[in-house]
Formats: C-alpha cells, sequence, structure tokens
C-alpha cells in the first residue's frame, strides 16, 4: 500500500503572550556591546520567581560560578553574583520529570498540534510581512523559505509564544537540579551546564545583563528558540542593523534559522522525504527501521527488503525509513526521510517533530500563493 505524506487534523492553538528582551550579542556576525535595560517580568512569571529559592546559599552553585570561571576566564565574584541571583524554578524540574504512564506516539496527534487554522493563518501574514528576508535567505543558504517558515510557526506561532521564563532561572535549575529520574539526567546536567555557562560568557562579553532574558522553560529565545550555543554559534545579523535581535527581528531569526541548518548538513536542492509503497515485513521491516532517522539506505537496498520509494527513481543518495505510529486511532505511516529531513531533526530530535515543520511550511506556502492570487485577481 501506499502511505501518505499529508494528513490534516486542527487544534485551539495556544497563544501564550510572551514579554522578551533583545540580548545583543556576538554570534556568527560580530555585534557591538550594550547595556541591557531590565525591565519587569510578567506577572506569573514573577510570581514563580518571587516563591522560588535563590542559588546564593548553595554551595555546589558557587562551586559550579568557580568553575565557569576558571574555565572560561571570567571573574569570579561576579559569576558567583550571577548564580547567587539566580532561582529555583521546581515548575521547570517538574516539566522536565518523565511522565508516570506509558506514552504511546501518535503522529496524528502529534501533527493536529501544530498543523492548523491559526497557525496557518499567522504564518501566512509572517510570509506577507516578511517575504523579502525570506527570499534572501533561501537564495543565500539554500534553505526554502517554506522549512524556515514551518520551524518559527512550530516554535512560537511566529513570535507569539517565545516563553516568560527567567532564563537564567531556567538554566541554573536544569544545571543544578534536572531530575534525577530522567533516564539521561547526567548527560542533561551537563548539556544544561553548557548552555548556562554560554549565557555567563556572552552577557560579560556585550555587557547586558543575563537576567534581561525570557525563554522557555529550557532555556530557548527568540522567534526561533535558540539556545544560548546556537545563538552565539550561528545566529546572524540579516537586517544589517550592526546587531543580532532574535526577540523583534524576524529577518535576523529567519537568516538564523537558515545558517542553522547549513551548519547542520542542510543539502541545497535535495526533497526531505518521499511518500512510500509499503510492502516490508518482519526481518525486513525491522533492519530498514533499526538506523531510526539516520538516512542510511539507497532507495534500490530499501526496494530489497520490500519498500519502494516513489519518485526516488534516480536518487542515489542514503535515505531513512520514518515510521509514523498512530496508536490505536489509525494504521502506521511510513515516508523515505532524505539527509535533509535528518538536518530538521538537528533542532528537535524527532521525525515527528521534523515533517510536522515540513508540513506546517506547506500549508502556509501554500495558503500564500493562494492570498498573492487573490490579492491580483482584485487589481
Amino acid at each position: 500500500m501506499s502511505t501518505k505524506f499529508n494528513s490534516k487534523k486542527r487544534f485551539k492553538a495556544d497563544t501564550l503572550g510572551a514579554l522578551v528582551l533583545c540580548l545583543l550579542t556576538a554570534g556568527a556576525v560580530a555585534a557591538p556591546a550594550h547595556k541591557a535595560v531590565r525591565k519587569a517580568a510578567p506577572v506569573a512569571a514573577t510570581a514563580a520567581a518571587a516563591t522560588a529559592l535563590a542559588y546564593a546559599g548553595r554551595g555546589d552553585a558557587m562551586q559550579l560560578a568557580d568553575e565557569i570561571a576558571a574555565r572560561r576566564d571570567l571573574p569570579a565574584d561576579w559569576v558567583r553574583a550571577q548564580l547567587s541571583e539566580a532561582r529555583n524554578l521546581p515548575v521547570v524540574t517538574r516539566l522536565m520529570t518523565p511522565a508516570g504512564k506509558t506514552f504511546v506516539k501518535n503522529w496524528t496527534v502529534y501533527r493536529s498540534r501544530f498543523i492548523d487554522p491559526v497557525r496557518i493563518r499567522a504564518g501566512v501574514q509572517f510570509w506577507q510581512a516578511n517575504g523579502q528576508a525570506l527570499a534572501r535567505a533561501e537564495q543565500q543558504f539554500g534553505v526554502p523559505a517554506e522549512i524556515i517558515v514551518g520551524i518559527i510557526g512550530v516554535e512560537t506561532i511566529y513570535g507569539r509564544n517565545m516563553g516568560n521564563f527567567r532564563v537564567m532561572d531556567a538554566l541554573a535549575t536544569l544545571a543544578l537540579d534536572f531530575p534525577p529520574a530522567h533516564p539521561r539526567a547526567q548527560a542533561r546536567t551537563d548539556y544544561f551546564r553548557g548552555e548556562l555557562e554560554q549565557v555567563l560568557v556572552t552577557a560579560r562579553r556585550t555587557g547586558s545583563d543575563p537576567f534581561a532574558l525570557r525563554g522557555s522553560y529550557a532555556g530557548a529565545m527568540g522567534l526561533g528558540q535558540f539556545m544560548p550555543t546556537s545563538w552565539d554559534r550561528y545566529a546572524v545579523d540579516f537586517d544589517g542593523d550592526g546587531r543580532i535581535d532574535l526577540f523583534n527581528s524576524a529577518a535576523d531569526a529567519i537568516g538564523s534559522v537558515a545558517n542553522y541548518f547549513v551548519g547542520h548538513g542542510w543539502k541545497p536542492g535535495l526533497p526531505t522525504a518521499f511518500t512510500v509503497d509499503m510492502r516490508a515485513q518482519d526481518e525486513n521491516l525491522a533492519t530498514l527501521l533499526a538506523p531510526d532517522i539516520n538516512p542510511t539506505f539507497t532507495a534500490a537496498q530499501m526496494a530489497e527488503r520490500g519498500v519502494r520509494v516513489l519518485g526516488a527513481e534516480n536518487y542515489e543518495r542514503p535515505l531513512a525509513l520514518i515510521e509514523l505510529k498512530n496508536g490505536s486511532s489509525g494504521p502506521t505511516e511510513y515516508i523515505a526521510g532524505t539527509e535533509n529531513f535528518y538536518a530538521i531533526t538537528r533542532y528537535n530530535w524527532s521525525a515527528f517533530y521534523a515533517l510536522s515543520v515540513i508540513e506546517l511550511g506547506r500549508e502556509v506556502h501554500e495558503a500564500y500563493l493562494a492570498s498573492q492570487m487573490a490579492s491580483a485577481s482584485k487589481n
């Protein structure tokens, strides 16, 4: 049977407000140093911070401060002062704690969270407002505009939901109190310590206030939800104003998302995925699924095991058989992901996520073209 590459569901989008401030930093393009001005946090975030415990009295926090200072040649007193002001947020720990019950994967339900009329309309408005920057990014980086639009739409509904946690609080909590029940607790602790370290390094270098930053409970920031190390490595000044602002500059966010993909192996001109005619079973299916999302097999090798990749007769690059389970609500679907599909998963290690980005971008693109035609017919 031939599996589909499209399905349509709806959900009522979350439109949480977000108060965010600009981090003026040096990433892939240098930015001048500026002194950040602190502003009041949203009421909910302020209330959470008020009831949270500061890390000032924690010996392990001060030890981490000293380690960061020594490793990155920062003033130890300054690093200690920053971590002393950071607060433990129990809500962040709860959000990172593994759920007690077994999670059943369901592509149809997952998709419905991101491909819906609210996001599509917001995406069309975003494209209309930023068409030139999207076209320039596609030309310069080789990343299709609809992929960039898909990322920003899935991540923040085009800036509507960028998060209102103080990034320093979120990262300090995850660096010092990551839930031990998590199956990868130590690895995740090490990761978030690196992200916390980067915030401090950037703040010291630019003369900015690390506590001015607002983001997700995991410390991601801006329209494209860049983690601090990604901001440092891949963010670009795409609007040419001499500074990098992923909170308020859609152009900077667009160029930075495209640059991120280039840095993670995006190959201009390659498709992201192919539909398949699925006949593989048992051992053949298990073999094809074993590499997960890593492109491993050629189309010919997949055909030998019962999966015909449609439209890939002359495609010789590696592919991954992507399994899209639907739980009890429907049959499992399959597609063949390319190296560019894999590149999208570098943003979030999930085939569901990558396909949502692809399909949202496509839906927005089609709606945008329809709006352009409708506008032209009126003139």
